[in-house]
């Protein structure tokens, strides 16, 4: 009987090297703007070298690059960091090549002092904000919460009981506990009313349940559509998850709370530049102003080092008159 031919199976084109970065980005657990801008920056890299392959680049291609964002596009120190984060992140994992003597080419990053608003400013700010959006940036101002924490939070996040809410994941991938403000329970527990309404309608029609962090979904795929890991802050109409490709029912944007603190703080008067970080820094500094110790401080700001909080100490200084103009002394 004649042997039957060896049938050999190609092997499966390796994923391109966009594709390749973002998924070791993700096995690293950063955040989606991370993956989006480092991929971008390797992007941008390719094109400003013709299309020429990483492999056959390397520190004196990326250092070409940092000058050309530095001279001609005249980028500041924090983006040109960015970029270099984001190019030896990506010889270092996914080429498996080290870049010596690269971090020379690291731009040394003024320290900025932080925008912040007065407890006037912050009051007729929040005054002209209402329902969800006045919700989020009394959220924003009262826990000192990064806007992703405020959108990323669940309904298991908040006891409304004892009062208080739980950052889960923050910067850095840690936890924290922070006390809820009281003005805020009722507000709250109308919002997860809402909340429920719509998880109830997504349990009826059978929807995919929401995005579970890393692999939890794997390990307890339940938990997708149970209701304690619903989102505070869910959006009104299904998406598509930029991931899978899966419909499924997202937190709200960010873009919602940025426009309505624009149209707020034009409306109150406000000539500084305000973001949601604005009203985090304003939260710090006013709890400063109110004789909180540096340490508690930041235990709730989330900071690895109390050296970020004392930062906010030059602000307080100068709010405070400290230092007195010789000026109005003649």
């Amino acid at each position: 009987m004649p042997l039957q031919p060896t049938t050999t199976h190609p092997e499966p084109p390796k994923p391109k090297l966009e594709d390749q970065l973002r998924d070791a980005i993700k096995a690293k657990h950063y955040s989606r703007h991370t993956a989006d801008a480092y991929a971008m920056w390797y992007r941008q890299f390719v094109l400003f070298h013709g299309k020429r392959h990483p492999a056959d680049m390397g520190a004196e291609e990326i250092t070409a690059f940092l000058q050309h964002l530095c001279v001609t596009r005249n980028v500041a120190a924090a983006t040109h960091n960015q970029a270099l984060n984001a190019l030896v992140f990506f010889y270092r994992v996914v080429l498996k090549q080290e870049l010596a003597g690269i971090e020379k080419s690291r731009s040394h990053r003024q320290k900025r002092l932080p925008v912040v608003l007065t407890v006037a400013e912050c009051k007729a700010l929040l005054g002209g904000m209402a329902g969800t959006e006045g919700l989020m940036g009394r959220l924003l101002y009262g826990c000192g919460l990064r806007v992703a924490e405020c959108l990323h939070l669940r309904i298991k996040d908040v006891d409304l009981g004892s009062g208080v809410l739980t950052v889960r994941g923050g910067k850095g991938d840690k936890d924290r506990i922070i006390e809820l403000p009281e003005r805020l329970l009722h507000a709250l527990r109308d919002q997860v009313a809402y909340a429920k309404t719509l998880w109830e309608a997504d349990r009826r029609e059978g929807r995919a349940g929401i995005m579970l962090p890393y692999a939890f979904a794997e390990k307890s795929p339940k938990s997708a559509t149970a209701w304690e890991w619903f989102w505070i802050f869910p959006a009104a109409e299904e998406s598509s998850d930029p991931d899978t490709g899966t419909v499924r029912r997202h937190h709200l944007h960010e873009a919602r709370i940025s426009r309505a603190l624009t149209v707020a703080s034009e409306l109150a008067g406000i000539t500084k530049r305000v973001t949601a970080h604005v009203l985090r820094h304003s939260y710090a500094t006013h709890l400063l102003m109110r004789g909180v110790d540096i340490r508690s401080i930041q235990e709730r700001l989330g900071h690895s080092s109390v050296a970020t909080t004392e930062i906010y100490t030059h602000v307080v200084k100068a709010m405070q008159g400290a230092v007195r103009s010789p000026l109005d002394d003649l």
